[in-house]
């Protein structure tokens, strides 16, 4: 077990080749993979980090112009209040989700899980739809803050989610508005919004992502039911919005009479405190590729 003192500074090549080995040990013992991923995750594919303000504020110099925190931005008010300021910081996002390749620690993610007799399951935080441009299936999958490839009704008139396929954002990058019409609500006329779980947000229609989370339930119950005994795979999960975490933990518990272990892959957060977890301070892509690697290829 790697413990809070431990880090790439403190630790020894010989050390980490020895981790490494017992990670590649708990996959290639693992009946199924629970995938749980936080922001961290996407950071290896290039996408921003907005864990503090100097990522967004980069990402979006007008933003920091204006001392614009994330929660200033990230919330179901900003559309009421200033509609086109939300969208150019929600549809610059879209755009660039879509530009953006998921990395390689995915398609070794979906190998693995291919080799497990049950498959896998995965539960993030991110709304970026990574997982699914990577190939994982959407009945397998749980985005527990919902997708920014989705959209609703900002007053939430009615509970109706659509996809934002047809959505061309047109942005002014500098000032970080939209141009253009804004998306309107069919039914009522109101801006529609993404399908997210913003700050403070009463509007939020949770139906698909709840929808998600029966079938990811679901699947777990009948891996109990058949023994099986899955690996969980954290991911760029952090403290600060501890909800992978949370998810995580519970797994473990849920499944404790199979003895199933926790990897957590965190740069800055890697500590666990059981015996039987394991935790690597690297980030997604360097450690699924050296753990891949030890597998073999």
């Amino acid at each position: 077990t790697l413990h809070e003192k431990d880090s790439p500074m403190h630790a020894t090549p010989d050390f980490e080749d020895e981790a490494i080995a017992r990670a590649a040990d708990l996959v290639r013992q693992a009946d199924a993979l629970v995938i749980a991923a936080g922001a961290g995750m996407g950071v290896d594919s290039g996408l921003p980090d907005f864990r503090g303000d100097t990522g967004l504020w980069k990402a979006y110099p007008a933003l920091g112009r204006a001392g614009l925190a994330f929660r200033d931005i990230a919330n179901a008010e900003s559309f009421e209040d200033n509609p086109r300021l939300a969208w150019g910081f929600y549809g610059h996002r879209l755009q660039l989700y879509r530009q953006t390749q998921p990395h390689a620690g995915f398609a070794i993610l979906q190998k693995w899980a291919q080799r497990c007799s049950a498959g896998a399951v995965i539960y993030t935080s991110n709304v970026d739809g990574q997982f699914q441009k990577a190939g994982f299936l959407e009945d397998a999958l749980e985005e527990v803050h919902g997708s920014i490839h989705h959209l609703q009704c900002a007053l939430r008139c009615t509970a109706d989610i659509v996809t934002a396929q047809t959505l061309q954002p047109e942005i002014d990058e500098q000032h970080c508005q939209w141009r253009g019409a804004l998306p309107r609500c069919p039914n009522c006329g109101a801006v529609m919004r993404p399908n997210i779980l913003m700050f403070g947000d009463a509007h939020w229609v949770e139906d698909r992502s709840y929808e998600q989370e029966l079938r990811l339930f679901a699947r777990l119950r009948q891996w109990q039911e058949q023994g099986i005994k899955p690996l969980v795979i954290e991911l760029g999960a952090g403290t600060a919005l501890a909800t992978v975490r949370h998810f995580s933990k519970s797994v473990c518990q849920r499944f404790a009479p199979v003895q199933t272990a926790l990897l957590r892959i965190n740069v800055r957060e890697s500590a666990v405190t059981e015996p039987l977890n394991l935790g690597l301070a690297m980030g997604a892509a360097q450690a699924l590729g050296a753990i891949d690697a030890r597998l073999g290829g």
